[in-house]
């Protein structure tokens, strides 16, 4: 059986490395990162990750506009997409409840706890 790849689009540094060490050493999954939506867009197609836990605020490219680029792409358009994000109001739930995403795991998140929330998301 392959190794899951799970690609982590986030500005902050210090959210990919908590990221990283969890999905790494919990869900014994490969992980790779990317500092932007351009960077991640580009990484989704050369890569092509089993999964992508995508940050809704970066500067430029932002998370929904990062998110319809790959959905617009045929060869990302299949990969799933967890939203990452610090905005969880009701407001924001309706707004991301009409993108094509699979869930939202709220920041802060529980280290330790990651990788069986996508786990448990993602049927792994």
């Amino acid at each position: 059986m392959t190794t899951k790849q799970i690609l982590v689009i986030d500005d902050d540094e210090d959210i990919q490395d908590v990221a990283r060490v969890a999905l790494e050493v919990v869900g014994g999954w490969e992980v790779i990162t990317a500092s932007s939506g351009s960077e991640g867009l580009s990484l989704a197609v050369t890569e092509q990750p089993d999964a992508i836990l995508l940050d809704v605020m970066m500067p430029d490219l932002d998370g929904i506009a990062t998110l319809k680029q790959l959905k617009a792409n045929p060869t990302t358009q299949p990969i799933p997409v967890i939203l990452l994000t610090a905005k969880v109001q009701s407001s924001d739930r309706d707004r991301f409840a009409q993108l094509d995403i699979i869930a939202i795991i709220a920041k802060p998140f529980k280290t330790m706890l990651l990788a069986d929330q996508v786990a448990e998301i993602l049927s792994w």
